[in-house]
């Protein structure tokens, strides 16, 4: 307890979360873009996926405008969710187009089971509580994208090159994910200060089943997964 009292709030859910975090960068979907050996169908059925995720992720950002008070943090939600909408499903869709599919495939394609278990968690627990759940549960994806593809630049600074999973890197490497990444961060820094034990507790709860979200999500890309008995990475 003395230990997280003098730790930001990021570092207490990151030494939550860790053993998940280190399982990301060994994931073969993650090993895959930054080696380049990914199949390219396996990245297809991820794009597709993510896609349909991003439609309901964005909804988090209009929650928590609805929610907040403060100007400045309903701004944040409102450019955010500006940002998903026309920046990093520009990206998505840029990708889709290199593929031959339509955003009406895209829409009509059927959501699977741990996709749509993910979205309806953090809508669900966003919906349910304050600002500051519909904070943890955006956190996760945002903090572990960026840190997923810095990992890999770090790791293989060619990896950005490559034809086709570079521009991806690139996309959530760039200074602008990275730093709405960090805007959230630092919001859940500032209000973890006033907040009773109990209610962290529970931030720490919706951050580390999002996490897991993310890495079962991971799972669910690299087999091609629809329900969950097909989702476990080889």
């Amino acid at each position: 307890i003395i230990r997280e009292e003098i730790m930001k709030f990021t570092d207490v859910l990151y030494d939550r979360t860790k053993e998940i975090w280190q399982a990301y960068d060994q994931h073969p979907f993650i090993k895959g873009i930054e080696d380049g050996s990914l199949a390219i169908d396996k990245f297809q059925f991820y794009m597709i996926q993510d896609y349909i995720y991003l439609w309901d992720y964005s909804k988090l950002f209009a929650i928590g405008a609805l929610k907040a008070e403060d100007p400045q943090i309903i701004a944040s939600f409102a450019g955010s969710m500006d940002f998903i909408l026309n920046g990093e499903m520009e990206i998505h869709r840029g990708f889709m187009s290199d593929l031959g599919i339509s955003e009406q495939e895209v829409l009509e394609e059927k959501t699977s089971l741990i996709n749509r278990s993910y979205t309806n968690y953090m809508l669900s627990v966003s919906q349910k509580g304050g600002y500051e759940e519909v904070v943890a549960a955006l956190l996760s994806c945002a903090w572990t994208y960026a840190d997923i593809a810095t990992g890999i630049d770090k790791r293989n600074p060619d990896a950005k090159k490559h034809e086709f999973y570079g521009r991806w890197i690139k996309g959530y490497i760039s200074e602008d994910f990275q730093e709405s990444a960090e805007i959230y961060k630092n919001q859940i820094n500032e209000f973890a200060e006033n907040l009773s034990e109990a209610r962290k507790e529970y931030l720490i709860e919706v951050f580390y089943n999002c996490c897991l979200y993310e890495l079962k999500f991971w799972d669910m890309a690299y087999n091609k997964a629809y329900d969950f008995e097909a989702v476990k990475a080889d």
